[in-house]
């Protein structure tokens, strides 16, 4: 039997990792608004931006590896996990300010809600799980 998830597998992959390439370019070349949302306790932050800009780009070309795919899911999905204070931290400014934008708000609710899917797709785009699926009926 033919497996018909092949194109959504390999999109999911490309896709997370075009998203991650991305990020991680920002990261290294437009620090300043990382910075401002990273929280008060986070050591060094102009290093750990450059560092996250680089996890970032390692984690997406590891992705679009057959060795390192699963590897790289796992550690995308937990930099996801560890990133979420900044996020916290920015929805908190900005929805903190003197009358916060409609926009302002959709977006952090949105974003703060989807990080979780993002951890998701991090370990479907690294195959965590595939072998729990082809041993179901």
């Amino acid at each position: 039997m033919e497996d018909t998830r092949a194109p959504w597998v390999a999109w999911r992959r490309r896709g997370l990792a075009a998203l991650y390439f991305a990020a991680g370019v920002a990261h290294i070349a437009l620090p300043a608004p990382f910075l401002k949302i990273t929280p008060e306790w986070v050591p060094f932050p102009d290093l750990v931006i450059l560092a996250t800009g680089l996890c970032e780009l390692a984690g997406a070309t590891a992705l679009l590896t057959a060795r390192f795919r699963r590897p790289a899911g796992i550690a995308l999905a937990a930099y996801a996990v560890c990133v979420y204070p900044a996020n916290i931290k920015h929805a908190m400014d900005a929805l903190s300010a003197p009358d916060p934008s409609l926009l302002a708000w959709a977006y952090h609710v949105c974003r703060l809600a989807l990080q979780p899917l993002l951890v998701w797709w991090a370990l479907l785009a690294g195959g965590v799980g595939e072998q729990c699926e082809r041993k179901s009926p």
